[in-house]
């Protein structure tokens, strides 16, 4: 899940909401979409492998 932060970053949220903090995981910050995205199927490929 993708959100744009007010300073025009986009940070990368896990889907599911973290049971401990009772907020979703922060996965990482960047500058474009695109490279928010691109680690997003990153992310999702390292979740389904092994």
């Amino acid at each position: 899940m993708i959100r744009k932060l007010k300073s025009g970053e986009y940070r990368l949220y896990s889907r599911k909401v973290d049971p401990k903090t009772g907020k979703r995981r922060n996965l990482g910050t960047f500058k474009t979409r695109a490279a928010a995205e691109k680690h997003e199927k990153a992310v999702q490929f390292f979740k389904r492998r092994g």
